[in-house]
């Protein structure tokens, strides 16, 4: 368990330096290219090398450090329910977009993401919903108290928030992504929510409602209490790819960009902060390697405890 700590701990920490450095070479080492002529020789294989990869490498990162939080907390079998729906359910959605124009809007990625799937969609974009729609969906869980045996409004509610949260960072997201001086995608029509069709943001809540809905179901007999130092994680890699776009919106764009980064906030921010907030609490058992089935009803019974709340009564 100490291993698995210091290696999500490590790898967090990489996701969030390698975001402020690909921060600080978007915004101050590009728009100033005598910087990089003062470089020496190495500096500047260096810096191209960060500039070729450095997207890559911030989502990679990031996906690893969720995916080392989620088997330690949640365990294998809850990790896997997750991540496998909505890898390949984002990338189908992903693949469908890029083809029809369906449901995103028509647009197209350009290079600096990664080897591209199909020769349309990065690897890294997949893993990049996986990583942030767990995030939001543990923060919107907790925050609306969803346990087993909760009523179906609960689940409902979270799944609707867990939604909004990850459409909240595509505000943010999509301007500094493809309107910005470097450019990782471009959409092929005119967007009349600056710059981005409205069936953008409507895609991001289908595409992330239905693969969350997937781990919802596959999720529903699992026992999932969790406080807020355990949210600490989620919450941080959720502001790190906050800040990644909203400072490449607000500083490469002009001013009437203020009102989608101020509706990312107000819609995925404050939430998220409360969400952690709300938590409380102190640090509870983790849940390891449960079952895909539920105890039968007819099984004997046992003294061990099955779930935080009966370990916390012990």
């Amino acid at each position: 368990m100490k291993q698995l700590i210091i290696a999500e701990r490590f790898f967090l920490t990489i996701h969030v330096i390698s975001t402020l450095f690909g921060l600080a070479g978007l915004l101050i080492v590009l728009p100033n290219p005598q910087i990089i002529a003062n470089l020496p020789a190495f500096g500047q294989t260096v810096f191209g090398w960060s500039m070729a990869g450095g997207g890559v490498a911030y989502i990679v990162f990031g996906a690893i450090a969720v995916a080392l939080y989620a088997y330690r907390t949640l365990g294998l079998w809850a990790t896997a329910t997750f991540m496998i729906p909505a890898v390949f359910l984002s990338l189908g959605s992903e693949l469908l977009g890029t083809s029809t124009g369906f449901p995103f809007g028509h647009y197209q990625y350009l290079s600096g993401l990664g080897y591209k799937i199909g020769g349309l969609v990065p690897f890294t974009i997949p893993l990049s919903w996986f990583y942030m729609g767990l995030t939001c969906y543990l923060l919107a869980r907790t925050g609306f108290k969803v346990v087993v045996g909760s009523s179906w409004f609960r689940h409902w509610a979270a799944l609707a928030m867990s939604a909004i949260l990850l459409t909240a960072w595509d505000l943010v997201l999509d301007p500094a992504m493809s309107q910005a001086p470097v450019k990782f995608w471009e959409f092929q029509e005119v967007g009349e929510f600056f710059g981005m069709p409205y069936r953008n943001l409507i895609g991001w809540m289908g595409t992330a409602a239905v693969f969350m809905s997937v781990g919802a179901i596959l999720w529903r007999r699992v026992p999932i209490v969790l406080s807020r130092p355990q949210l600490t994680l989620p919450l941080i890699v959720y502001l790190t790819n906050f800040v990644f776009g909203a400072a490449i919106t607000v500083f490469s764009l002009d001013a009437r960009f203020l009102f989608p980064v101020s509706l990312s906030i107000a819609l995925g921010v404050i939430p998220a902060c409360v969400f952690w907030w709300t938590a409380g609490g102190p640090t509870l058992p983790t849940v390891k390697d449960l079952p895909s089935e539920p105890a039968s009803v007819d099984s004997p019974p046992s003294d061990i405890p099955r779930t935080p709340a009966e370990i916390l009564a012990k």
